[in-house]
């Protein structure tokens, strides 16, 4: 039907698309929220002068405060 064109490009559902690029910004904008409060050099692009160690907590960090937003939202 006309309006199932709408939704579908390539095979690919645009909505999900939306969704997906909306969902990577915030964890993006997250990652440099978390690196910023714990101290951690991050700059946009390459970050090779990171430790694993730094690298690590970063995203450890954001797993921990995903988990207690999805806690608060119970």
């Amino acid at each position: 039907s006309p309006s199932k064109l709408l939704l579908y490009q390539g095979g690919e559902n645009v909505m999900n698309n939306s969704v997906k690029k909306n969902a990577k910004e915030g964890l993006n904008k997250m990652k440099f929220e978390v690196a910023r409060e714990i101290g951690v050099d991050l700059k946009d692009g390459y970050n090779g002068q990171l430790t694993s160690a730094q690298a690590g907590s970063v995203g450890g960090y954001m797993v921990k405060k995903l988990i207690e937003k999805g806690e608060q939202s119970l």
